[in-house]
């Protein structure tokens, strides 16, 4: 009998290999979802902000100049994963994936760049609106959630429709941080064809 982890990785392998119609019809859906998701990190740490009474962390203007490079690197990097979904016919919703193993762009430096850039948007928005508890508590949730979706849920998926290919991809590079791409190459037996990931 299956369990939970199980029927999930099964659940999202169905929907990305399913009809195009259905899987049409859950990609609004999903995004939705997921932005709910999002925002529900960014209006309770607010919310738990002022009932523990934590103080501003970043004085305006300094909030203000501190938060836009960051943010700007977080949009650049879901830019720039979209895009190269885009040109495959995919998108980033995982019930409607690229059809094939994406190794351009910043899929080339790291496994899940889009959760990255959202790593940089929730940093930026807890200094923009000098949110201690968005800086040191729920950002780090978001990337810890992140990386047990991946390992749990999207990662077993991809080894399930993609097989060999993405074992090798995802031995060669790094799910988030870029310098440790040098390293993952050091433990390969051998040069890896580098192919991407579709999360």
């Amino acid at each position: 009998m299956m369990g939970l982890h199980e029927k999930l990785v099964e659940i999202f392998y169905k929907a990305a290999t399913g009809s195009k119609k259905v899987r049409i019809l859950l990609t609004p859906v999903a995004t939705v979802f997921f932005f709910i998701y999002l925002s529900l990190f960014v209006v309770v740490s607010l919310v738990v902000d002022k009932f523990l009474g934590f103080p501003k962390f970043f004085l305006t203007p300094l909030n203000i100049i501190v938060s836009m490079p960051i943010l700007a690197i977080g949009v650049f990097f879901l830019l720039w994963s979209v895009l190269h979904f885009i040109k495959v016919k995919g998108t980033p919703v995982p019930f409607n994936p690229p059809p094939k193993l994406v190794a351009t762009g910043p899929y080339a430096y790291l496994r899940n760049p889009q959760s990255t850039g959202w790593s940089f948007i929730f940093l930026g928005l807890g200094v923009l609106f000098q949110s201690i508890s968005l800086i040191f508590i729920f950002t780090p949730l978001f990337i810890l959630l992140s990386v047990l979706k991946l390992k749990t849920v999207e990662e077993p998926e991809l080894e399930k429709r993609f097989g060999k290919e993405y074992l090798e991809y995802k031995g060669k590079v790094p799910m988030y941080i870029f310098w440790l791409k040098v390293e993952a190459k050091k433990r390969l037996p051998g040069n890896i064809g580098n192919k991407g990931d579709g999360g």
